[in-house]
């Protein structure tokens, strides 16, 4: 048995033990450790007295990922963001960035649904986390629009779906694990993500609005709020806004050189916020649950990381990579339509698997067949199969699953930010939720169908940083 039949074995036995329940961390660190005995093991022609040897060396290789992966600059900016989003959320400043959204755009059909889209773009621009994003939110527009005659499920599928687009809108925790997965600049990501999050929401709203329009009962305006009133809410909402400035500039500076790293940006941002928390009254408690919410949503993340790792380090060694690079580039099928194939199969995978559990996992082989299929990593435009070099393939690309993850937060029987929400409100079941962001996947198809039809809408901005 050779290394691609080892590869492919522990491969499927991994997805087994995931479809059963076990955490992706502890599958995937199962899983590359038994390859890595297997893989030295089988070198040795199975000799019973090499065995320990494989088993001694394969141990040294695996004990080595942890630290020598995450120890990477790039990770920690994840941290940072996170932290950026529960201290923004203790400090009142996402109610107040609902309240302003509120009073602007309430008046229109479907106004809090839209208001709730438009405040969670906002959130998401300091918080990288779909699923502290859906909890927050869950909270505060819920309560609203219940309060207004919104539709239960209604009102429980838009917050569910717009928790999604911290995903994609940077800071993004999932940008910058796909960044480090494929070593691929965390700048140039993080910016890739601002236009096609924006157009996610625009498309949001869009749905909203026709929903609305059709049946006038789920998502009634609000209307009575006076000029005085919305000019008034602005201010609150303010230190949101500058986070995000300074975040940009950070990461792209369009007048100039850059000011610096996005890991820069990322704690200078959790500086601020955390002064305007202070500012705004947290105390010793809120502050408390802040670092231990952001301690325990980032050990999740790392935990995921350093299992994965290892299998893909196995993978290396078995060279199933490589493999399946080839396979997809030998067949006899248009590039694109084999790219189309590859996000179908993300959308059934993430009907059983978490968000950025199924991108590690499966980046390490998907990715280099991609690239394969475009023409290589360091292809000119000229050249390559999807009319652009090997850099902004890999950037277009990243923004594609990204967005195939976001559809996966919300599509049964997974869909984790359904169940946050669930879980927030006693008074919806996951089934409510789960019905409620139905007409979402609608939203989510159109949108990654026009990524895929329009690769500008991905590329001009970090094309102006090139």
């Amino acid at each position: 048995m050779d290394s691609i039949d080892i590869g492919i074995y522990v491969s499927i036995g991994l997805l087994v033990m995931v479809v059963l329940g076990m955490r992706v961390a502890f599958a995937a660190a199962m899983a590359g450790l038994v390859g890595l005995v297997w893989v030295f093991w089988a070198k040795k022609g199975y000799d019973p007295s090499q065995f320990m040897w494989a088993m001694t060396v394969a141990t040294k290789t695996a004990g080595q990922v942890p630290h020598s992966k995450v120890a990477s600059q790039a990770l920690s900016l994840i941290p940072t963001f996170i932290l950026i989003g529960y201290l923004a959320y203790y400090a009142g400043l996402t109610k107040a960035l609902f309240e302003a959204a509120k009073r602007w755009i309430a008046w229109v059909p479907g106004g809090l649904a839209v208001a709730t889209v438009f405040a969670t773009a906002g959130f998401a621009a300091v918080s990288g986390a779909s699923v502290a994003t859906s909890a927050v939110f869950a909270r505060i527009a819920i309560p609203e629009m219940l309060e207004n005659g919104y539709n239960k499920k209604f009102a429980a599928g838009v917050v569910a779906a717009a928790g999604t687009l911290a995903s994609l809108i940077p800071p993004s925790a999932i940008l910058v694990i796909y960044a480090i997965i494929v070593e691929q600049d965390v700048g140039k990501l993080l910016l890739a993500g601002f236009i096609p999050g924006a157009f996610s929401a625009l498309v949001y709203t869009i749905i909203i609005v026709g929903i609305a329009l059709v049946w006038k009962k789920v998502g009634p305006p609000i209307t009575g709020f006076t000029w005085r009133e919305r000019f008034e809410s602005l201010p609150p909402a303010l230190p949101i806004v500058a986070v995000v400035v300074i975040i940009i500039f950070f990461v792209y500076n369009p007048f100039g050189d850059a000011w610096g790293t996005p890991t820069e940006g990322g704690a200078i941002g959790a500086f601020i916020v955390f002064l305007m928390a202070l500012w705004r009254g947290m105390r010793w408690p809120e502050l408390k649950d802040a670092l231990l919410e952001t301690a325990k949503l980032t050990v999740m993340i790392f935990s995921i990381i350093w299992g994965v790792l290892i299998y893909v380090r196995f993978l290396g060694f078995a060279d199933l990579p490589g493999a399946f690079a080839d396979w997809i580039s030998s067949l006899e099928m248009a590039p694109m339509l084999i790219l189309i194939c590859i996000l179908l199969a993300y959308a059934v995978l993430g009907m059983f698997m978490d968000a950025i559990g199924m991108l590690l996992l499966t980046l390490p082989v998907v990715y280099p067949a991609v690239m394969a299929l475009n023409g290589g990593e360091f292809v000119s435009a000229a050249d390559s199969s999807f009319g652009m070099s090997g850099p902004m393939c890999a950037i277009w690309f990243g923004i594609l699953v990204v967005k195939m993850a976001e559809f996966c937060l919300i599509t049964p029987p997974i869909g984790l930010n359904c169940f946050v929400v669930a879980g927030v409100r006693d008074d919806l079941t996951v089934q409510d939720v789960f019905q409620g962001v139905a007409p979402f996947f609608v939203a989510d198809a159109i949108t990654i169908a026009l990524l895929v039809a329009f690769p500008s809408i991905v590329l001009w901005l970090p094309s102006l940083a090139s």
